[in-house]
């Protein structure tokens, strides 16, 4: 039903112009609301109107420490559930958090890695031992010698708990690097010094220990293990390390470290490590770094040190399916942590999982794109409810109407708990998309009916409806509202949704749904826009346009 007006252009900008009033009548809060009412009123939103134009994006800047969630806007911020299916490509990890400990990708680029470093260690040695020095290498710990990915993610699901690794450090239960222990015996076999250099502390020092001779480590020795103080009884801060401030940075203790170890006489001819930070600030001859997008542990480097070699990409190709963990290498997966802490700055979130209420580049972004829809929105609705066309919007739930941040961060941490979901649901605690109930009182108030669309299920369609009427909205009633089916009692699949399998796609339940909303028996509506968070909630058809709310924080395909 999207046949175009056939209205003398001068009546169509009478109404369009009478629609604009409209909008600025509505007394919406929208400041500079004039400039937008110039927006072409055409189909499209800028995002492409036609299913082939909708699609995530694959080409990200972002800088490592979160800042360009204040620039790149919500599509151009790599959503974290892609970064999820990337990583887990990478390192063979089927869905459970378990690393493929025989093959992946991970394995096979570390294995060029090392067999790169291997041809140059007797070189290297026998270039050192003619200048009268005596080689060494240092070796971080944590996905350096000993592997993390099954704790980080199995386990801890990329929230990291210090009690919880305790537990895994003292029960030793890491294994080894893919391909370390040859090369760490290896290098010791030739003649080098072996030494650990860790974050993990003193109390955790003998179970390292005891974990690196678990799983084949020959080379290391307690006299030349090096763990961080805790403060505590006779572990204190060495007095060959000297900080600017009462707490040291990783680079300071493993810097200073690195010179307290030349000073016994030896030369780093190497240093390896998965952080930056376990390499920048000098005392080596080489650094080596080990692909680790699964954490990132920032410091600052030593004053009057510049290594801009020792820094992250920048940039990024990700496909939104997590294909490019195959294809991309380690340094080229978006670093998780890098990814949160974008995402924080986008939603103005200082670290606590909640998001600004009053103003943040999301909340500004959203502002953006209601200025340019409202006068559209209001103008189509408009014209069609007086040409008798039956007008309608539909708009999907989570993250198009109701704000789901504060669930998904401080109370999930990106762990989606379908459970704690509907603690949050029946209890109706979501506040409205910013600016959301704008959009929608225009709409309705121009002349379009307000319809719900969402994955929400029947059980949670009285609450939602609730939760929509506390925050503000007044178009949603319980017959335009939309829930899914639970295959209980009398929630059944309506006679209207045909799929290819027993269960139902996104895609097959919405766009048929919008098919029923447009067919006699769903009302004849012409729906007018289509408004989501997810590029599934828009797909396959049934609208005139389609606009798509950004949202990095969960990817539904």
């Amino acid at each position: 039903m999207s046949d175009s007006l056939h209205t003398p252009s001068r009546f169509r900008r009478a109404l369009v112009g009478a629609a604009g009033a409209l909008v600025l009548a509505l007394g919406v809060g929208l400041a500079d609301a004039p400039a937008a009412l110039a927006w072409d009123p055409g189909p499209g939103n800028g995002h492409g109107h036609g299913d082939t134009a909708l699609a995530p994006r694959t080409s990200f800047t972002m800088a490592p420490d979160g800042t360009s969630g204040a620039t790149q806007g919500g599509e151009g911020i790599p959503n974290i559930d892609s970064v999820k299916k990337t990583i887990a490509t990478y390192y063979g990890d089927l869905g459970t958090g378990i690393a493929n400990k025989t093959d992946s990708p991970y394995i096979r680029e570390l294995g060029g890695i090392l067999a790169r470093e291997k041809a140059e260690l007797k070189p290297e040695y026998d270039r050192a031992v003619q200048q009268g020095q005596k080689p060494a290498i240092v070796f971080d710990a944590d996905d350096t010698t000993l592997w993390t990915y099954d704790m980080e993610v199995a386990d801890m699901h990329f929230q990291f708990n210090p009690a919880e690794q305790d537990v895994w450090v003292q029960g030793q239960r890491f294994p080894a690097v893919p391909g370390m222990v040859d090369f760490v015996n290896q290098a010791a076999a030739l003649g080098y010094t072996v030494f650990g250099l860790t974050g993990r502390n003193d109390n955790q020092k003998a179970a390292t220990l005891g974990n690196l001779a678990k799983v084949g480590y020959t080379a290391f020795a307690a006299d030349d293990f090096y763990t961080k103080w805790t403060g505590t009884g006779a572990s204190q801060q060495p007095s060959y390390i000297t900080c600017a401030a009462a707490s040291c940075t990783t680079v300071e203790y493993k810097a200073e470290t690195r010179k307290h170890i030349q000073d016994l006489g030896y030369t780093i001819t190497l240093n390896v490590g998965d952080q930056w930070s376990d390499l920048q600030g000098g005392y080596a001859e080489e650094a080596l770094k080990l692909p680790n997008p699964t954490y990132y542990l920032p410091s600052p480097d030593l004053p009057g040190v510049s290594e801009p070699q020792l820094a992250p990409r920048t940039h990024f190709t990700m496909a939104p399916d997590g294909s490019s963990g195959a294809t991309e290498g380690g340094e080229g997966i978006p670093n998780i942590d890098s990814v949160k802490k974008t995402i924080a700055t986008y939603y103005g979130d200082p670290g606590t999982g909640i998001a600004n209420k009053d103003d943040s580049p999301y909340i500004r972004e959203l502002r953006s794109i209601v200025l340019r829809q409202a006068p559209v929105l209001a103008a189509t609705c408009f014209v069609e409810k007086k040409l008798h066309k039956n007008p309608a919007i539909v708009l999907d739930t989570d993250d198009t109407t109701l704000w789901t941040y504060d669930m998904e961060v401080a109370d999930m941490h990106f762990q989606f708990d379908p459970v704690e979901q509907n603690v949050w649901v029946q209890q109706q605690r979501f506040p409205a998309t910013p600016h959301m109930t704008t959009l929608a009182a225009v709409a309705q108030k121009a002349g379009c009916t307000v319809i719900g669309l969402t994955g929400r299920n029947d059980d949670q369609k009285a609450a939602t409806l609730g939760n929509l009427a506390k925050v503000g909205y007044t178009g949603f009633t319980a017959q335009n509202f939309y829930t899914k089916w639970t295959g209980v009692g009398a929630s059944q699949q309506p006679s209207y949704i045909a799929c290819a399998t027993a269960k139902c796609t996104t895609i097959e339940y919405k766009a048929q749904t919008r098919a029923y909303i447009e067919s006699p028996s769903g009302g004849r509506y012409d729906i007018v826009a289509n408004f989501g968070d997810q590029y599934s909630d828009l797909i396959g058809g049934y609208a005139d346009r389609t606009v798509k709310l950004p949202n990095p924080t969960y990817y539904l395909p």
